[in-house]
């Protein structure tokens, strides 16, 4: 396999793992989860445990430990006279091993 093509590769898996994982959740719950080695991500609705964990551990470089995940299915709002579907989300709960930590603030590099 030539070089090109390794970092060619490369490049499309690290652009999968920004697929992956959409944002941080950064509530007063997620805060005090923070403190027993937890942190919550959204993630795409089609994404699995392992496409999550391999995602976490790629962009931050921490061990992970375990991975939950919840679907919320979206509500039916009415906003006047109209409508309307909130999304359907994903959430994922991310144990990390004990002594490593993602520092949410930076943002990624």
């Amino acid at each position: 396999m030539s070089k090109a093509k390794k970092k060619t590769e490369a490049a499309t898996a690290r652009a999968f793992h920004y697929d992956v994982i959409v944002s941080p959740i950064i509530t007063e719950k997620s805060t005090a989860a923070s403190e027993q080695n937890k942190v919550m991500f959204n993630v795409r609705l089609d994404a699995n445990k392992d496409d999550i964990k391999s995602a976490v551990e790629a962009l931050f470089n921490v061990k992970v430990a375990a991975v939950n995940t919840l679907r919320r299915l979206g509500k039916q709002k009415r906003f006047r006279n109209t409508i309307g579907k909130q999304s359907d989300t994903k959430k994922a709960i991310i144990t990390l091993v004990e002594g490593q930590s993602i520092n949410l603030e930076g943002g990624l590099k």
